[in-house]
């Protein structure tokens, strides 16, 4: 029986389990304290001080590492605290750069938002000498501005604890402390694997999407250009936070109504080749587990993930699916399949994706996916971006009728939706799996065992006669506690589902960001996947082999999934890639 304990803060009489902190229960209290160096589940390193609360003969405490105790009697808004934080804030801003109104967070920047709340005016009562740093946009994902840094350690956290890959860290000492990658080198020649996680967990500017929005304005202007665009299943689950809707709103019909008015040639949709990808995926499986090939596969839709294995963990090479990830199939059957039926000549077709996630930046621009002899994806903008250019363009999104996608590439199932969910690239293929392998159709579709956000997720499902057994794991942390214990002989499965974040692509790198106050309550693994999962159940076709206009593809272009023609426009190849530049 969980043990409770009663405390008061400014007055209020609040109950908690032992072992919560007095952040935590203040929250419960319906009060905010605030916070900048503190992320839930991430970082609680009591460092930046601004959460410091008066629990009694202590002195001030940082709540965000303060255990709450029973009979505790806790003030957080006395004058003096109010006075230290101005205070605080005051010395953060003396060694920041404040030109707010070209940063990409104004307006949703958490230092920004305690300065109006504090009253903090323009930040020069300790002005001085301030650090000046040389901005890091070598990368084709992430751009590094040490200049707006706080040393708030978020992002060294996140990038060392959630991800495992720590490329990213305190050095020097004092009023010269700065964060950076060993030897001074550029993210871009580190073992960064361009998962945007750092920016999502940054409170200020530091850390952003490297910007394409004027390359894709400049393509939509000129004439000579066929644009087409393809938006990710998760962009429809996000993408209205930006325009005021609650977390979890699905705005599908709009965003479509809204890529239509900015001037795009035609709006195809990822889910469907999501479908493709489970078609394809989901006969390489069954000729793995049939024909003794390699296992356990494992999925390569996610880039971060696939670029995390090609560097930590190069021996799993063999195990991953040799499909390309579903915006780059869609690019190439774009500029193919499209390409013919429109008398469209492949190079004057330019594909745009709009994707929840950073490293697809880095992924468009890899030699191998470019099956026609184009790359396969020209630009890619994030779910951020895009909200930026519909407001650039003066659309009004709240009042935009709901509109469909375009005909030939534009159909999708419930399993291509949920492919934005950790679990749900797994849920879909065991939906078509299960019909490859018996010839059957499947009547409960849904694999409650692989949905949710625990870090590694295990299940052994039967199909037919055989008993598989399959694990999901999200965020490269958990993919490296999944792959150690498969190089030990601990575990042993046929199929694994990983994706490079955390939640999946719902919490991708290039989603609206949410504040760490609102993750105190709210968490957009789940609301985000709600939107997905809530999709799929309202789709009249839930498995991908029914999706009519792949049916179409394979019929008129492909001929069978894995046929040689597929191959060649579907699938690709890895490289083992070294940790840092030499």
């Amino acid at each position: 029986m969980e043990n409770f304990i009663t405390l008061t803060i400014d007055g209020v009489k609040v109950e908690v389990p032992a072992g919560t902190t007095v952040l935590e229960a203040a929250k419960k209290a319906g009060i905010n304290i605030p916070t900048l160096c503190y992320l839930k589940d991430v970082n609680a390193i009591g460092a930046c001080r601004m959460c410091v609360v008066n629990a009694g003969g202590r002195g001030l405490q940082a709540a965000c590492v303060l255990p709450a105790t029973d009979g505790m009697n806790v003030k957080t808004n006395t004058p003096e605290i109010r006075a230290y934080r101005k205070t605080l804030l005051e010395l953060v801003l003396s060694n920041h750069d404040k030109k707010c109104l070209t940063c990409p967070r104004s307006t949703n920047c958490e230092l920004q938002q305690l300065c109006r709340d504090l009253g903090v005016e323009n930040g020069d009562a300790f002005a001085g000498t301030q650090n000046v740093y040389e901005i890091d946009d070598a990368s084709p994902s992430i751009v590094r501005d040490n200049n707006k840094c706080i040393l708030c350690r978020r992002c060294v956290a996140t990038c060392d604890k959630v991800q495992n890959v720590g490329v990213i860290g305190a050095v020097n000492r004092g009023f010269v402390t700065s964060i950076e990658s060993p030897w001074n080198l550029k993210l871009n020649d580190m073992a960064c694997i361009n998962c945007g996680q750092c920016i999502t967990a940054c409170p200020v500017g530091a850390l952003y999407e490297k910007d394409s929005t004027k390359k894709v304005w400049d393509l939509i202007n000129d004439e000579t250009k066929h644009v087409v665009v393809q938006p990710a299943p998760a962009v429809r689950a996000a993408l209205g936070e930006e325009f005021g809707y609650p977390m979890g709103t699905s705005v599908t019909g709009k965003m479509v109504a809204a890529l239509r008015r900015m001037g795009f040639d035609k709006v195809f949709d990822t889910d469907f080749a999501a479908d493709l990808t489970i078609m394809e995926e989901g006969t390489e499986l069954v000729k793995r587990v049939t024909e003794g090939g390699v296992l356990p596969m494992i999925t390569s839709c996610s880039p971060g993930w696939i670029k995390f294995c090609e560097t930590y963990y190069p021996e799993f090479i063999p195990n991953l699916s040799s499909c390309k990830s579903p915006h780059e199939m869609l690019g190439a059957v774009t500029k193919s399949y499209y390409a013919e039926k429109a008398g469209i000549d492949a190079k004057d077709i330019k594909v745009v994706s709009v994707m929840p996630c950073t490293a697809k930046k880095f992924e468009a621009g890899r030699e191998e996916l470019a099956a026609t002899g184009y790359p396969d994806v020209d630009e890619v903008i994030t779910t951020r971006e895009l909200a930026h250019m519909i407001k650039e363009a003066g659309i009004d999104f709240n009042m935009l009728p709901d509109e469909d996608f375009d005909d030939l590439l534009g159909e999708s199932t419930g399993a291509g939706v949920i492919f934005g969910a950790t679990g749900g690239v797994m849920e879909a293929a065991l939906r078509t799996a299960y019909n490859l392998i018996t010839g059957d159709e499947l009547d409960n579709v849904d694999f409650d065992a692989v949905r949710g956000t625990e870090g590694i997720k295990e299940a052994t499902v039967k199909v037919g006669d055989l008993d598989v057994s399959v694990a999901v794991a999200h965020g490269t942390g958990n993919a490296s506690k999944l792959l150690d214990m498969i190089k030990s002989g601990e575990k042993k499965y046929t199929f694994i589902e990983v994706m490079g974040c955390p939640g999946g692509c719902v919490t991708g790198g290039g989603q609206p960001i949410v504040s760490a106050q609102t993750k105190l309550t709210c968490d957009p693994k789940v609301e985000r996947a709600k939107a997905l999962y809530g999709e799929d159940a309202g789709k009249a076709k839930r498995k991908s082999h029914e999706n009519e206009q792949v049916k179409k593809l394979y019929a008129e272009y492909l001929g069978t999934p894995n046929s040689h023609k597929a191959h060649e426009l579907l699938h690709t190849h890895y490289v083992k890639r070294e940790k840092y530049s030499k």
